[in-house]
C-alpha cells in the first residue's frame, strides 16, 4: 500500500478509536493496539513531513467533546506526553535532555502514570469554580457539576490562591471498580471493560447523582495556570505546595537523579503495581527543575521535558484457536483458551483461562474469535472480552463435555455452583493425590508416615493409581524410592496394614466426597448401618439423614453412580480394609437427638475427641461455637471465651462431673 493510502487509512482507524474511547468510553482495541497505530503513524509522518496535516490524530492529544456538555477553552494547553517502551528509549530520552541542558546529570521528578482521565480543576480566591475534561488538549467539557460529587477534590483550598488550575487525573480504585461491576451485574446492565472507562463514564454522566454514588478518586500531578502564589521552582515542591493546599498527591511521588534513578524506579513501582490499590500504566519522569523545563520547551503536542514509561501492555489482541478442558486436583472442569501466541504483560502467552461455562456463556466466547487477554503482574492470563466486530463467518460455540476428559467419569454440576465436576474422584488420574492424601489423612484411614511427599512419589512412579493399590503394596518397591530406607518402608506397610481396622464412618469420609465431612459421614453411618444399605441409597433416601439437604445428597448420589468409584470401594473391601457393622439406627431415634454439645477447655477423664465421639453416638451435634441454638456447654479446665459466652447466652453449662454422670444416665 502506498504511502499517502496508509496514512490515512491510519488517521481514519484511530479517529475512530479516538471515538470509541474518548466519547462512547467504550474500546474496541486494548491501548497496546491504539499505541502501534499511532506510532506507525507517527513513523510515516516524520519519513514523510510533505504529508503531515493541522487535522492529523498526532497533532492533538484525545477526542472532540461532547455535544451534552459545555465547552470549556483551556487558558494553558493541556498536552499529553510522548511514550518509552523500553530502556533503550529511556536511556535516549536522558541522553537528550542532558545534551540539551549541557549536564552529566539531571534530576527528575517520577511518579506513578495514573490510568485514569486528565482533569483540570480552576479555583479563585482558594475556591473550586470550575472543572473540566482534557478533550483534544485546547477545549474540554465543563464536568464541574459532576466533580463537585468527587469527595477527594477540595471545594476550598487551604489558601486562598486568586487564581490557579490544578491537573491531575480523575480514576476508580479496584474495590470500587468490582463493587460497581458487581452492581451493574445485578441490575443486568452492561459491565464496564476497565477502572479507566468506569471512572470515564461515570465523570461523564448528565446526571451527577449518578457520578456521586460511583465513588471516584484524584490524583494532581502538576499545577498549569498561577496567578497570586509564588510557586517554587522545582516540580516536586509544587507537589508538596498542593499537598498543603489539601489537594490529593499521590505518596509514590518523588525525586531521583539520573538514568539509574529512572529505572531504579520504574522497577520498583512494577513489582508494586500488582498491590497498588489503582491502576497505573507506567511511570512519568519529568524534568524537576521548572527552569530547565521552560529551556527545554515543547513539541506540537507534549513537553520535551517529560516522558511516560510505558509498562508491558497488561492486555493484548490475539485469536482463539480452540477451548480445552483441564481438570483440577478436586475435579474441577476448567475451560481453557488456546491461543495464536502473543506477547502481554512481559511474556508470550499461549493459553488464558475463561473461568466456567457461564464466564463463557456471559462474555459470548467463541472459537474463532479475536479476543483481548488480560495478564496482570503473576496473574495467570485471562479472556477479558471478545472483540466482537472481528468475528469470523466460522466461530463454533463451545460445548462443556458430559464427561471427564481424563478419565471417562461422568460430570456433573450442583444448582449452587457455576462449576461443572468429574464424578471419578477415587479413579480419575488428575484427582489421584488429593485422593490419596485425604484417604490417608488422620481423621480418616490414618495411615501414620504417608505424607505428602511420599504420595508424589507413588503416584509419579505410577506404583499407586488408587487408594485400593495401598493395600498391594510391597517392601521390595517401596525400598526402591527416594529416601526410603527398609526401616521406613515396613513401617509404612504396618500402617497400612493396621489401618485396615477402621469404623464405617472414617471409610465413608476417607473416600472423598464432596460435601461430606466428618460429621455427615457419622450420620451417614449411623444411619444405614451397613456400607451396603449405604451403596443401594438414592438422593430421596438420602435426605433422610440428619443435616443432609438436597446438595450433599446429590454430591453422595453423583459419586456413586459412577462405576469407577464402586469399583474402588469393592477393591478395598477385597483388600481386607473392614469394620463393626451394626443395625441401622436413625439419629432422630437416640438419646441425645436434636441437642447441640459445645466441648471447652481440658477434661480429666477422657479426650476432646473421645467425649465427642460419645456425644456423637447418642445422636447430639457437637459444634465448635457456642450460639443460642446450643444446648449445653461442657466446660473442662482452663475453659475461655466460650464458657462467657454461654454464661452470657444462658446456656446451660456442664463440669466434667456432671458430663459424665449424663453420659451414665444413658
Amino acid at each position: 500500500m502506498e504511502v499517502t493510502a496508509r496514512i490515512a487509512q491510519l488517521r481514519a482507524e484511530i479517529e475512530r478509536h479516538n471515538y470509541r474511547y474518548y466519547v462512547l468510553d467504550d474500546p474496541l482495541i486494548p491501548d497496546v493496539e491504539y499505541d502501534k497505530l499511532f506510532r506507525e503513524l507517527q513513523t510515516l509522518e516524520t519519513q514523510h513531513p510533505e504529508l503531515l496535516s493541522t487535522d492529523s490524530p498526532t497533532q492533538r492529544v484525545g477526542g472532540k467533546p461532547l455535544k451534552s456538555f459545555a465547552e470549556v477553552q483551556h487558558r494553558t494547553p493541556m498536552l499529553s506526553l510522548n511514550n518509552a517502551f523500553n530502556e533503550d528509549e529511556v536511556r535516549a530520552f536522558d541522553m537528550r535532555i542532558r545534551e540539551a541542558l549541557g549536564m552529566a546529570e539531571v534530576e527528575y521528578a517520577v511518579e506513578p502514570k495514573f490510568d485514569g482521565l486528565a482533569v483540570t480543576l480552576s479555583y479563585r480566591d482558594g475556591v473550586f469554580v470550575q472543572g473540566a475534561t482534557r478533550g483534544d488538549g485546547s477545549t474540554g467539557e465543563d464536568v464541574t457539576e459532576n466533580l463537585r460529587t468527587v469527595r477527594v477534590i477540595p471545594l476550598r483550598l487551604g489558601e486562598p490562591v486568586a487564581d490557579v488550575e490544578v491537573r491531575g487525573e480523575v480514576l476508580m480504585f479496584k474495590r470500587d471498580f468490582s463493587r460497581l461491576n458487581d452492581e451493574q451485574r445485578a441490575r443486568g446492565e452492561k459491565e464496564f471493560a476497565n477502572p479507566r472507562n468506569a471512572a470515564a463514564g461515570s465523570l461523564r454522566q448528565l446526571d451527577s447523582r449518578i457520578t456521586a454514588s460511583r465513588h471516584l478518586s484524584f490524583f494532581a500531578y502538576g499545577i498549569g495556570l498561577c496567578r497570586g502564589a509564588d510557586l517554587p521552582g522545582q516540580h516536586d515542591r509544587e507537589m508538596e505546595l498542593l499537598r498543603r493546599w489539601g489537594v490529593p498527591v499521590a505518596q509514590q511521588c518523588r525525586v531521583v537523579r539520573g538514568l539509574d534513578g529512572l529505572l531504579g524506579y520504574y522497577n520498583e513501582i512494577g513489582a508494586q503495581r500488582a498491590a497498588l490499590p489503582f491502576d497505573i500504566d507506567g511511570v512519568v519522569y519529568k524534568v524537576n527543575d521548572i527552569a530547565q523545563q521552560q529551556q527545554l520547551g515543547f513539541v506540537s503536542r507534549a513537553p520535551r521535558f517529560a516522558v511516560a514509561h510505558k509498562f508491558p501492555a497488561e492486555e493484548a489482541m490475539t485469536t482463539l484457536l480452540d477451548i480445552e478442558v483441564q481438570v483440577g486436583r478436586t475435579g474441577a472442569l476448567t475451560p481453557v483458551a488456546r491461543l495464536a501466541p502473543v506477547f502481554v504483560g512481559g511474556v508470550t502467552v499461549t493459553n488464558a483461562t475463561l473461568h466456567n461455562e457461564d464466564e463463557i456463556r456471559r462474555k459470548d466466547v467463541r472459537i474463532g474469535d479475536t479476543v483481548v487477554v488480560r495478564r496482570a503482574g503473576d496473574v495467570i492470563p485471562e479472556v477479558a472480552r471478545v472483540v466482537a466486530e472481528r468475528r469470523p463467518a466460522d466461530a463454533r460455540e463451545f460445548v462443556m463435555p458430559a464427561s471427564c476428559p481424563v478419565c471417562g467419569s461422568h460430570v456433573a454440576r450442583q444448582e449452587d455452583e457455576s462449576v461443572w465436576r468429574c464424578t471419578g474422584g477415587l479413579f480419575c488420574p488428575a484427582q489421584r493425590k488429593q485422593a490419596l492424601r485425604h484417604f490417608a489423612s488422620r481423621r480418616a484411614m490414618n495411615i501414620d508416615g504417608l505424607g505428602d511427599k511420599l504420595v508424589e512419589q507413588l503416584v509419579d512412579a505410577h506404583i499407586v493409581n488408587t487408594p485400593a493399590d495401598l493395600y498391594k503394596l510391597q517392601l521390595l518397591k517401596l525400598i526402591t524410592l527416594e529416601r526410603m530406607g527398609e526401616k521406613s518402608a515396613l513401617n509404612l506397610l504396618a500402617a497400612i496394614e493396621l489401618s485396615k481396622h477402621t469404623t464405617l464412618a472414617r471409610f465413608i469420609f476417607a473416600l472423598g466426597i464432596r460435601n461430606v465431612g466428618e460429621s455427615t459421614a457419622k450420620d451417614l453411618a449411623q444411619h444405614f448401618g451397613s456400607l451396603d444399605n449405604l451403596l443401594a441409597a438414592d438422593a430421596d433416601s438420602l435426605q433422610q439423614v440428619r443435616d443432609v439437604g438436597p446438595v450433599v445428597a446429590q454430591s453422595m448420589a453423583d459419586f456413586l453412580a459412577e462405576t469407577h468409584n464402586r469399583d474402588v470401594i469393592k477393591q478395598l473391601r477385597e483388600a481386607g480394609v473392614y469394620w463393626a457393622e451394626h443395625q441401622a439406627q436413625p439419629v432422630t431415634s437416640l438419646p441425645f437427638s436434636g441437642k447441640t454439645f459445645v466441648l471447652t477447655g481440658t477434661l480429666a477423664a477422657l479426650t476432646r475427641e473421645q467425649a465427642k465421639e460419645k456425644l456423637e453416638a447418642l445422636g447430639a451435634k457437637v459444634s465448635g461455637s457456642v450460639s443460642n441454638k446450643t444446648d449445653y456447654v461442657v466446660a473442662g479446665v482452663e475453659a475461655g471465651s466460650k464458657l462467657d459466652k454461654a454464661r452470657e447466652l444462658g446456656v446451660a453449662v456442664l463440669d466434667e462431673q456432671q458430663f459424665l454422670a449424663l453420659l451414665e444416665s444413658i
